[in-house]
């Protein structure tokens, strides 16, 4: 055989690169075809339709143009006629390929060159796809290894079988690593790119912490402890939220281990970043006095419908809940996804006075009564005039010192108040120029009307384009703090959910959409019960 290699040695070289590039024998053995085919065709002619095919077994190489068996010959590099091809093969018919073998070559210097450089494209694309099918399915795991170099606070990490990136913004802050320090981070994103695979590493993940817990604690390890939830200012101070599933074992107490020796070995692999493990627990309220550890607690105030919780602490606790730069309170918040606003006692206090003032203010002015009947229905609970107007009488005459008579008259003169106040909202809306199709949408009030209108929403369809973010409003998290952007009908008492029935209506009455069907199981239960 006048090439290159003898038979043993094309298997030899595919079974020296394959184990040293991790991959496939075959792969290499292709490539090695692809590539004396290619440095033939600069023998034979470019268009020839050369083909190599390497015996994996004995290594014998055979070459082979492939001809196309046609009627009339047009290009006879690639075309061979009927009568020719049954000379190879008495079935061949026209649309079948012929194998016409062709006889060895001498390599030259250029071709041998460009061969070279074919097997090893072939062999980076393999190793390449090879790494990344390795990698792509190690997201959320920790991996080790070798500081390759540094460049411009970037840190590459040879993997052994691959070579990963720290990039600058996910290290630690104030931690630097050198040429051969070993590095341990988390896997957060493997994405498949022109120059190869890229692996991302973090040192600043909040799964990095938890996963550095799964390696330390058994218990989490084996699934009796779950972490639940995790919120880091990478490099300064953390908080780890874990339940047990098994109640004879303490979640807290195994993550910190005896002496705290398992919360140590996480803390120093974090570069001294401190670590509040605290118990998970459903009940929200309960989950937020926790997270704000080591603050105590005096009172919370959950508010569902706007995801926000009011915590009352001492007023020697601020400082303590609100942390250094308002540390606690923004990791707490991470950690629980609520909003969260403190105050102290003490404020507590003046605002819930503050509240009683202008309640009783409002119940003096609407139903013109003296302070004393005011105060007594603002400590009574109610809020509004609405409620006054709309609540069962007998509940208005259990009130101690009124009587039945009493409560009619309060309870009438909140209705005029209240059809006093339609009226004006009325006036108010036609002149804003809001049509009056608008009070046809269910949900929508004459005061909502107004708002409306002073937001230059005044037709249906000005409604019906509307995103439930414009009627409610919407927070913006940035950066660890919350931005709240108010809402067309902010301070109407709306959830979401009731915005979107709004938004949907006016869509039907504008004729955008179709009244969704009643859902049959409704009818069928309707049928059942007639």
């Amino acid at each position: 055989m006048v090439v290159a290699a003898n038979r043993l040695e094309w298997l030899q070289i595919a079974d020296a690169v394959a184990r040293e590039k991790s991959i496939d024998r075959q792969i290499v053995l292709d490539a090695m075809e692809d590539a004396i085919a290619r440095a033939a065709r600069s023998r034979y002619g470019a268009e020839t339709d050369v083909h190599a095919e390497i015996n994996t077994k004995t290594g014998e190489l055979r070459l082979a143009r492939h001809l196309q068996v046609v009627e009339t010959v047009e290009n006879p590099a690639i075309e061979i006629t009927v009568d020719e091809a049954k000379r190879h093969n008495p079935a061949a018919q026209v649309g079948d390929v012929i194998a016409d073998p062709l006889p060895p070559f001498d390599f030259g210097r250029i071709a041998a060159q460009s061969a070279k450089q074919v097997i090893v494209q072939k062999v980076r694309e393999a190793e390449r796809d090879r790494q990344y099918d390795e990698y792509k399915d190690r997201i959320g795991e920790i991996v080790n290894g070798a500081v390759k170099r540094v460049e411009y606070g970037n840190v590459f990490v040879d993997l052994g079988r691959g070579e990963a990136i720290i990039r600058r913004d996910e290290m630690i802050p104030r931690e630097t690593f050198k040429v051969g320090d070993r590095a341990r981070a988390y896997v957060y994103d493997v994405r498949r790119e022109p120059r190869g695979p890229q692996i991302f590493l973090s040192r600043t993940h909040p799964q990095f912490m938890a996963k550095l817990f799964g390696q330390e604690v058994p218990e989490i390890y084996d699934g009796i402890v779950e972490v639940k939830a995790v919120a880091r200012d990478p490099g300064s101070r953390a908080k780890i939220a874990v339940i047990s599933r098994d109640s004879s074992i303490d979640p807290v107490g195994a993550c910190v281990g005896m002496r705290g020796s398992r919360v140590q070995a996480v803390v120093g692999e974090l570069q001294g970043e401190k670590i509040d493990i605290i118990p998970w627990s459903p009940d929200v309220a309960t989950f937020v006095v926790n997270a704000l550890q080591p603050a105590e607690v005096a009172k919370v105030v959950l508010d569902e419908e706007a995801d926000k919780i009011e915590v009352v602490v001492p007023d020697e606790q601020l400082s303590l809940a609100i942390g250094r730069r308002g540390q606690n309170v923004r990791l707490a918040s991470q950690l629980t996804g609520w909003d969260i606003d403190i105050l102290t006692e003490a404020e507590e206090s003046e605002r819930r006075q503050k509240e009683f003032v202008q309640r009783t203010e409002i119940f003096m002015n609407a139903l013109n009564v003296d302070e004393t009947v005011g105060q007594l229905l603002a400590s009574e609970g109610f809020r509004n005039v609405e409620e006054l107007a709309y609540v069962e009488l007998s509940e208005l005459a259990s009130i101690e010192g009124f009587d039945e008579d009493t409560a009619s008259e309060i309870q009438n003169r909140a209705l005029e108040h209240l059809a006093a106040v339609e009226a004006e909202f009325d006036e108010k809306r036609r002149a804003l120029g809001v049509e009056d199709a608008l009070r046809e949408v269910e949900g929508i009030t004459t005061s909502m009307m107004v708002a409306l209108g002073e937001n230059d929403v005044k037709t249906v369809e000005d409604l019906a384009g509307c995103a439930t973010d414009d009627l409610t409003g919407w927070t913006e998290r940035k950066d660890g703090e919350s931005t709240r952007h108010a809402g067309y009908l902010d301070g109407f008492d709306l959830s979401r959910q009731d915005a979107e029935a709004i938004i949907m209506a006016a869509r039907v009455h504008a004729g955008w959409v179709e009244a969704p069907a009643e859902e049959p199981e409704a009818e069928a239960d309707e049928a059942a019960e007639a």
